[in-house]
């Protein structure tokens, strides 16, 4: 079968740092499931594993989103069955989604969107995911009741990075399921655009001090803030503009400590958030993952969510990902990256 990969790490403009493969066709056994693979999106995770773990010997395959049909299923798999259509963001030990065929634990899977195509629904898995966590697993905020309407009255949520991927579907998901008032950031006039689009109450501009922003909207502070991106230079920031007794979740990865004793006087808890902890240690609630994605799946087609994909960049080649990687690693992705095809 045809996948894209690499052996060794480089930088994405060498001409092997992503290359064509030929392997064999994977089996189905236990849980999993083998999906033929109709579309792909790219995400921050593909660009740092690509730079930061060589493979030992053979090639590894990337990716950690897709959008496709079973095509068989393990003797242990009771959820999905061959010919359904499905979506999901994979295990990060296990070899990715850039290859025609992918096998996949059926808990971490969802049914595509009826009303959405492969590239559009591919998108979504990793960043829903993700955003689900932060806002219901690690922060524990509340959903709105079936059909109400956010009227902003139950705290306010700043989203640090509001235009990538993880933002796009997280400001969607609080404006949508949750009573908090959303304050989005981001530094360009189409980013700005794009974070109103996917429903933020506010934007305001990260390249500025954020307290007098966010203050000038909740006087009181932020009693939720997701930081996705460049933590280690907003942490001080974050720390002065939250609520007392405020809940903080990251994503990524400073390149600088944090001074976390910056929260004690408020009492502000601190979560991380990552999507593979669960397919990671096998946890018990592993299946949560397949539930989330199920109640993404029903809230696109009621037309609740949209998609976040913004460019579609042809098929699925070794040219085509190493472009995706390029733009994931210039920091001005605006939603998601998706390639579709081999």
């Amino acid at each position: 079968m045809k996948a894209i990969g690499y052996y060794q790490s480089h930088p994405i403009d060498h001409a092997e740092s992503l290359v064509d493969l030929d392997l064999p066709m994977p089996i189905a056994t236990g849980r999993d499931l083998l999906v033929r693979v109709e579309a792909v999106s790219v995400n921050p995770v593909d660009t740092k594993v690509r730079r930061t773990m060589a493979p030992t010997g053979a090639a590894r395959v990337l990716g950690w989103d897709a959008a496709g049909t079973v095509v068989a299923a393990g003797p242990g798999a009771t959820l999905f069955k061959a010919g359904d259509a499905v979506f999901y963001a994979g295990a990060l030990e296990r070899a990715g989604t850039n290859a025609e065929f992918h096998l996949v634990d059926e808990r971490l899977v969802g049914p595509k969107p009826a009303t959405l195509t492969a590239a559009q629904a591919a998108a979504l898995p990793l960043t829903a995911i993700t955003a689900w966590e932060m806002l219901f697993d690690r922060m524990g905020v509340s959903r709105l009741a079936e059909g109400a309407e956010n009227d902003g009255t139950a705290g306010t949520l700043l989203i640090v990075g509001g235009a990538g991927g993880v933002g796009s579907i997280a400001t969607q998901l609080a404006r949508c399921l949750t009573g908090l008032t959303v304050i989005a950031t981001a530094s360009r006039p189409e980013t700005r655009d794009w974070s109103l689009a996917m429903g933020a109450h506010h934007v305001i501009d990260h390249r500025q001090p954020l307290e007098p922003q966010v203050r000038a909207i909740a006087p009181t502070g932020a009693t939720h803030v997701m930081s996705l991106t460049a933590t280690e230079q907003h942490f001080a920031a974050i720390a002065a503009l939250m609520a007392p007794q405020g809940k903080l979740a990251l994503i990524d990865d400073p390149s600088q400590p944090i001074d976390i004793t910056l929260l004690k006087r408020k009492s502000i808890s601190l979560h991380w958030e990552f999507m593979y902890t669960r397919s990671m240690f096998q946890t018990p609630d592993m299946i949560a993952q397949h539930h989330q994605l199920a109640e993404v799946s029903r809230l696109v087609d009621a037309g609740v969510l949209r998609t976040t994909l913004t460019r579609d960049l042809g098929p699925i080649t070794a040219a085509a990902l190493r472009q995706a990687h390029a733009i994931v690693e210039s920091g001005t992705a605006r939603g998601k990256l998706v390639l579709a095809g081999f």
